[in-house]
């Protein structure tokens, strides 16, 4: 196959799956789990100088498989530019991390079949964010070789994931993303610190400023008495003479 008709076949491919290919919608308890951790990520990730791809709801094409479309995942080493659908040979590389939210409907999906049938694929590690149950579930490939997960297991209420880099823990009804001991905030987070920041700076600027009119309205007083200490002397010493 020429190179124009590997690009006619990408193109022609589907970008979005189907009502029956995903599962029914979970509500918005499913879209701020999921959205809130893109924006982590994302936002994470631009700052680093090894390329790396976030996507959500991307249909995914891997060959021989049928497509699906996982609500979060990672690629390292390809470019960071939107895209309509993963194609892996097109991409020359299959996903490095995926993440599902669940929220509602049929559980085994995300925590059984996707289990056995993302090890399969060679997919690294696999993040399951149960927000039903308040539940974080994650599994890692021991080898690339391997086609099996293994759990992976929290320490301190936090479970690793070597393929990112990052801990993820499950607090209060929020899932965190730590880097090290940074915790990573999403985009709104870090707007409102910046506005917090920015009000801090200008409200010491205005009490200096403040207390410079008011050293320059005392220095003005004190000159004031003071010439006019000056000018009684003066009267004193002419009475004198």
């Amino acid at each position: 196959m020429g190179p124009e008709e590997r690009a006619e076949v990408v193109t022609s491919l589907p970008n979005e799956v189907t009502d029956r290919e995903m599962s029914p919608p979970e509500g918005d308890r499913h879209q701020e789990g999921k959205h809130r951790t893109l924006d982590v990520l994302r936002g994470f990730f631009r700052h680093r100088r090894r390329k790396v791809y976030v996507g959500s709801e991307l249909p995914i094409y891997y060959p021989g498989e049928r497509r699906f479309a996982p609500d979060l995942l990672v690629v390292f080493d390809v470019e960071p530019h939107s895209r309509g659908k993963w194609l892996v040979s097109h991409e020359g590389k299959g996903l490095d991390w995926v993440m599902e939210v669940h929220e509602g409907g049929d559980r085994k999906k995300d925590a059984e079949f996707n289990v056995a049938r993302y090890a399969r694929l060679g997919i690294p590690e696999y993040f399951i964010y149960d927000r039903s149950r308040e539940q974080l579930l994650a599994y890692r490939l021991k080898t690339p070789r391997a086609r099996t997960y293994t759990p992976i297991k929290p320490r301190k209420g936090r479970f690793t994931s070597k393929v990112l880099g990052l801990e993820f823990e499950l607090r209060d009804d929020k899932l965190l993303i730590w880097s090290g001991e940074q915790l990573l905030l999403e985009s709104i987070e870090l707007a409102d610190r910046l506005q917090e920041k920015l009000e801090t700076v200008q409200q010491r600027a205005d009490a200096e400023a403040r207390a410079r009119r008011k050293e320059a309205r005392l220095r003005r007083e004190a000159e004031k008495r003071l010439a006019a200490a000056e000018a009684e002397l003066q009267k004193l010493r002419r009475r004198q003479h």
